[in-house]
This record gives structure tokens, sequence and C-alpha cells, in this order.
């Protein structure tokens, strides 16, 4: 049987969807500090969908639905950091341009936050055992 705590799920999600907005991200040289709307927007659309899916599951009172989508946006969060980090470090596919990129642009600690947000999401979500 599966139990939400319903409030550590509402600040998850309440931390996640202002984490995207507010946070840095990544630290271009000349325009400042980026959030992940200006990272990357698809990735931002993205997250933003889970994130609306794991809010539908949580009115509608689907735990099981709503663990595995809090699952998925853990995988999400981290996949999209190591694609964020790998698109930085590989970006013209040049040797000599990517290491002069990868020593100007600087990841963040907007993504702390965000996988932070996205642990405790899916540690909202507890397994208890019935007694019969």
């Amino acid at each position: 049987m599966l139990i939400l705590r319903k409030y550590t799920a509402l600040l998850g999600i309440a931390l996640s969807a202002l984490s995207t907005i507010f946070c840095p991200f990544l630290k271009v040289p000349i325009k400042g500090n980026w959030n992940l709307y200006e990272t990357d927007t698809s990735l931002f659309l993205i997250t933003l969908g889970i994130l609306g899916l794991l809010v539908l599951f949580f009115v509608l009172r689907k735990i099981t639905l709503f663990r595995f989508t809090a699952i998925l946006y853990l995988c999400w969060t981290v996949l999209g950091l190591v694609a964020v980090y790998f698109k930085i470090n590989n970006y013209f596919g040049m040797k000599l341009v990517d290491g002069l990129l990868a020593k100007t642009l600087h990841i963040q600690w907007g993504w702390a936050v965000l996988i932070g947000s996205a642990l405790i999401v899916v540690f909202s979500v507890k397994k208890v055992k019935e007694i019969n």
C-alpha cells in the first residue's frame, strides 16, 4: 500500500516549479546567469509538462501514477543535467573551441535545487505494509 505525504509532495512540486524560473542554471560570461528557459527551451517545456502530470495525478489521487511520474521526473532532471554538461563540453566538435567554451560557461547551483526538489517529490510517496 502506498501513502502520499501531501505537504512534502506539494513542497517538492512548488520548489521544482519555482527553481526552473528563478534559479540560475548556467553562467554565461556577458549575459550573466541563465534560468532553465534560457538554457534550453525544450528541456524547460518538458520539465514543466512532467510537473503538470505530477500535479494532475496529485489532484486525482492516483498514487501509483504519481510515484511513477516522480521517478520519471527525477530521471529527467538528471538526464537534463548530463545533456547540458555534454553540450557545453562538446558543442562544436572541435577540441580547441569546445575547451574554450567549457572554460567560459559554468553550471550553476540551480541544478542542485532542481534535483533536490525531484528527490523530495520521489520520497513523498511511502510504501507501507498492510496489517490483516
